[in-house]
């Protein structure tokens, strides 16, 4: 198992044209194994919240007291909300110390003990920042570094084996980047010999595309702030788009120069543009919090985009990034909890009233397909004869530290383990090999999964 991680962790370095991190073609992921696949960015290999696992039991193993999978390690760890990303034997987050001095930082821990093997740190002063306890955003590890964004606008690019600070950028100083009421939260998204991060900075500069080898800027993309959502690529009628979604704009950018190609209207109330974007069917989904949903569908030219659909009602999101499996897709609402829906219309299926996670001011839960091949036993729905041959397993982590297996289909929400692993979280965790790591404000944690 080892090995075949190694192999995962040095493929970028022979292949990070064919298959970048930020479209993986599916020859790609013929390197990773289903016991093996490492989670080395924002929503895991991908970057859409899927992971192939390896084959997992209905229920979790009975390894801890409390019945739940068995807990490898626990380590402190300083604040703050950034997800974890890991490779081969390395975890990576970030985090805020105040004492003896504030700063942000870059941590790395061994994956099977937990002690940490380097840290990279640099002072930050966050005074009235809101919900100011540390960074939001997951590294992004790629070609033997790792690329991260402060959430006062630090961006750093440090070797993966040591921790070697390469280059770092302020992009409030350098760029007059403009930091939102929360701070920078979309993690950095690399694009061959690119690294794009969403900064709103001012003349242009919504998002900057930099020179991966020493940070200069390669080209500045739109005149619109900073959100909160990392941007993806997309590929729709052979052409590739950069999607970003603004506190007032869902945005098409050309990644070849970082042109807007189109644009389409969404001021959202306080700036939420928080949960990452979807793109299926043609259509370019985000899910507001207080103001709905919205559909985008695009045509054969790139400049073409138009409104399909959109719902102030049944579809609000906050955090949680919506998945997408065969015409439905899975959102949580803020005044429902996790909700079905077709895609293509918009047309609500069902919802779970709060089972998955509690309803609360600010619901999360993370959601994770899980491998479609995985060959776990047939769901109590099946047994029973009932329709949900199209269900599909999710690992979700919500915002109670519970970790959950949970099957979601046409025929609803089935839940089939559940064992708390950590505190009160928004962090996203990462899946790698057979582990869990979960992290929250004071601690991070690795579980046995199988």
């Amino acid at each position: 198992m080892r090995g075949e991680r190694t192999m995962n962790l040095l493929m970028p370095r022979f292949a990070k044209r064919a298959c970048l991190a930020t479209l993986l073609p599916a020859a790609c992921l013929l390197v990773a194994t289903a016991s093996a696949e490492d989670w080395p960015r924002w929503r895991g290999p991908r970057g859409d919240g899927t992971w192939q696992a390896p084959p997992l039991a209905e229920t979790w193993p009975d390894g801890s007291p409390d019945g739940g999978p068995k807990q490898l390690w626990r380590q402190p760890i300083g604040g703050g909300y950034a997800g974890v990303s890991v490779v081969g034997n390395r975890v990576v987050t970030m985090d805020r110390q105040t004492e003896p001095n504030e700063v942000e930082r870059i941590v790395c821990l061994d994956a099977d003990t937990g002690r940490e093997l380097w840290a990279h740190a640099y002072a930050v002063e966050y005074g009235k920042l809101d919900y100011g306890n540390g960074p939001r955003a997951a590294p992004t590890i790629f070609d033997g570094r790792v690329y991260t964004l402060g959430a006062l606008g630090h961006v750093c690019c440090v070797e993966f084996d040591t921790g070697r600070l390469l280059w770092s950028v302020d992009a409030v100083k350098e760029h007059k980047a403009v930091i939102p009421t929360w701070g920078l939260a979309a993690s950095p998204v690399i694009d061959g010999d690119r690294v794009i991060v969403h900064v709103g900075a001012k003349r242009g500069g919504c998002l900057l595309a930099l020179d991966r080898g020493n940070g200069r800027v390669v080209w500045r993309g739109g005149d619109d702030p900073a959100g909160y959502c990392t941007p993806i690529f997309i590929e729709h009628a052979g052409k590739r788009q950069l999607i970003c979604w603004t506190p007032e704009h869902i945005v098409g950018h050309d990644p070849a120069d970082g042109a807007v190609l189109w644009k389409v209207p969404y001021k959202v109330n306080l700036g939420v543009s928080i949960a990452t974007p979807i793109f299926h069917e043609g259509l370019v989904f985000v899910a507001g919090y207080w103001d709905g949903s919205k559909a985008i569908r695009l045509g054969d030219d790139p400049r073409d985009a138009e409104l399909a659909w959109e719902d102030s009602r049944d579809l609000r999101g906050l955090m949680s990034q919506p998945i997408y499996d065969r015409g439905r897709a899975y959102l949580l609402d803020k005044a429902k909890g996790l909700t079905c829906f077709e895609l293509s219309s918009g047309k609500k299926l069902w919802d779970d009233g709060h089972r998955m996670t509690p309803r609360g001011r600010n619901p999360q839960a993370s959601l994770v397909w899980l491998d479609a091949s995985d060959a776990a036993p047939k769901s109590e729905n099946q047994k029973k004869g009932n329709d949900d041959s199209q269900a599909r397993r999710a690992i979700i982590l919500n915002s109670e530290g519970d970790l959950i297996l949970a099957r979601l289909g046409a025929g609803g929400y089935e839940e089939t383990a559940r064992a708390n692993i950590i505190g009160k979280t928004w962090a996203h965790p990462a899946y790698a090999g057979k582990r869990c790591y979960a992290r929250s404000d004071t601690e991070i944690v690795a579980v046995e999964l199988a």
